[in-house]
């Protein structure tokens, strides 16, 4: 057993000012692990390229906290000569319809998937490595965590494992070669495998990975026999200003909306119930927070819903949860395939405490759809079930007529993100 309490040295590349999901995960943790007898030291580039900025979660920032920092070179820039707007987006993950992308972003996703592998990070690795390398020696560290994507931040992880006797936890926040935009990257065959050759060294390399989702789980068990443990993402208990509630039937989407993801069987549903119902069309507001494809809001458009959209656009993570809270309906979309069963999007918990009904649509075997059900925070629908999916919405539509539109959940306790810690600390403590 380690002493109760222990350095553990955390490798990422989000954190704040990054905006977006990618970096609550380890915010969080590091929030609660010295509530564990874990003494988190955070190691992060100095000057980032982050495509999404949220200053507000400065003051997140546990003061028990110890923070490194050193310089990173990121291509970026040099891409941003072609387009910045189109580099700005494909970093944060936005890539356009296959059929759609114009010779600059098929030239981006070239370079961004078979000069710079796994990802454009890559130059940050040797400098960390010689940087933590004297830092472990001087401090002493017998435990490193590196978290990805940036996936180049494992290879981090694994130089350092090659020069200490060290344990080291890999967390994989999303999947490596299986993700759903690895498919976009115009890879060579040469390019992807060197990507199948670095993920299946790092799996095997590691003493332990951490996953958010049981299909992951599944996944890495045909790549590695390390032990591979669950930890979803989850919820804080933050204090959020009231809002009041929207005065229209407010479907809101929060959180970037990819080309992929485009549900053309909600906007069917929804541009037939404006035209049946005078009532409904009076009513409805559909809300989306975030960054939104154009191949998204182009769809939106076909189906003649533009008029019933509030496009607000990237807000701060305090003012999203504001618009979750106020808003009527939430709606969680994932894109419709076997690939994406293993995505648990970050916000889904989020949505959970919100005390709002969660619309979700996704492939059938998707691993959050377990999770709404059995907390009881919504309902789930497959691309196939339109009539059904237009049958949940006028129900909800008349309990919000009726004042009765609410959630009642259950068994939200073991997604918190104290919970959650607890569980991560007990696989330091026991190693």
């Amino acid at each position: 057993m380690k002493p109760k309490t222990n350095k553990t040295l955390i490798i990422t590349y989000y954190w704040p000012p990054a905006g977006g999901p990618g970096v609550q995960r380890w915010l969080k943790f590091v929030k609660y692990l010295p509530d564990f007898g874990v003494q988190p030291i955070v190691y992060i580039p100095e000057n980032p390229t982050y495509p999404l900025l949220d200053e507000n979660l400065v003051q997140e920032v546990s003061d028990k906290v110890t923070i490194l920092k050193q310089p990173i070179f990121e291509p970026y820039g040099f891409a941003s000569f072609l387009s910045k707007n189109k580099t700005k987006k494909i970093s944060s993950g936005i890539i356009p319809n296959k059929k759609k992308q114009s010779f600059i972003e098929r030239t981006l996703l070239w370079i961004r998937g078979n000069m710079f592998i796994p990802d454009a990070r890559i130059f940050w690795v040797k400098p960390s490595i010689k940087f933590l390398q004297k830092y472990i020696e001087e401090h002493k560290i017998e435990t490193i965590i590196t978290t990805g994507p940036p996936h180049s931040v494992h290879l981090i992880g694994l130089g350092l494992k090659k020069q200490n006797n060290i344990q080291w936890i890999a967390d994989f926040r999303d999947p490596w070669t299986t993700i759903g935009y690895h498919k976009a990257l115009k890879l060579s065959d040469k390019s992807a495998k060197k990507h199948k050759d670095l993920e299946k060294e790092v799996m095997n390399s590691c003493d332990q990975l951490i996953v958010t989702s049981p299909t992951t789980k599944t996944e890495f068990e045909q790549i590695t026999s390390k032990p591979i443990e669950v930890i979803t993402n989850g919820y804080d208990i933050e204090k959020v200003e009231k809002k009041s509630m929207d005065s229209k039937f407010t479907l809101a989407h929060i959180g970037s909306f990819l080309s992929e993801r485009n549900p053309r069987i909600l906007w069917k549903v929804l541009s037939e119930l404006v035209k049946e119902n005078k009532d409904f069309a009076n009513d409805f507001q559909l809300k989306l927070i975030g960054a939104v494809s154009k191949e998204v809001l182009e769809t939106i458009n076909e189906f003649r819903l533009e008029k019933y959209v509030n496009h607000l656009g990237y807000v701060s993570h305090s003012e999203a949860l504001q618009e979750q809270r106020s808003s009527q309906v939430l709606l969680l979309i994932e894109i419709d395939s076997e690939a994406t069963n293993c995505i648990i999007p970050g916000k889904l918990f989020e949505y959970m405490v919100s005390e709002r009904p969660i619309l979700a649509i996704g492939p059938e075997n998707a691993d959050f759809k377990n999770i709404i059900k059995e907390t009881n925070t919504g309902v789930f629908f497959t691309y196939d079930e339109k009539e059904a999916l237009k049958s949940q919405i006028e129900t909800y539509y008349k309990q919000f007529k009726q004042n009765t539109l609410q959630v009642n959940a259950i068994g939200l306790q073991k997604y918190s993100r104290k919970k959650l810690t607890e569980q991560l600390a007990t696989l330091l403590t026991e190693h």
